[in-house]
């Protein structure tokens, strides 16, 4: 077996959550319905990055913990130009909390919020895009 970490996001909407990392690239791996048959749980996967998206129901039950509210986390995703994914995410209704900008680091670097309201930064080597 090999040995692996990835993080797993709560969502109060599996598929839309889903969804919206599909369109940066992942591909779904694998799915678990919940009891009613809707998505309970789904790996996706970019290359050798994997995330999981499960329903916010599934802390509570499993370890007795109640998810908090409003953002939960920031994820860090590498697209091909930043400009152009931020437009597209705006033309679906993604809220977009920083147009992107160069960084003194030598990265491009724009910030978008999914749709559970989670802070995700999408960049790009700072010549490859804008």
């Amino acid at each position: 077996m090999a040995l692996r970490a990835f993080p797993v996001l709560y969502a109060a909407d599996v598929s839309r959550l889903a969804g919206f990392y599909a369109r940066l690239g992942f591909e779904e791996r694998f799915r678990l319905p919940a009891s009613d048959g809707s998505p309970g749980y789904v790996l996706l996967g970019r290359d050798a990055s994997e995330l999981g998206v499960v329903d916010e129901v599934s802390p509570r039950q499993l370890a007795g913990v109640e998810p908090g509210p409003g953002s939960r986390h920031e994820m860090f995703v590498y697209v091909e130009d930043v400009d152009a994914t931020v437009g597209e995410l705006r033309e679906r209704g993604v809220e977009v909390v920083r147009e992107p900008v160069d960084m003194p680091w030598g990265e491009r670097v724009a910030f978008v919020r999914d749709p559970e309201g989670n802070l995700v930064s999408l960049a790009a080597p700072a010549t490859a895009a804008g």
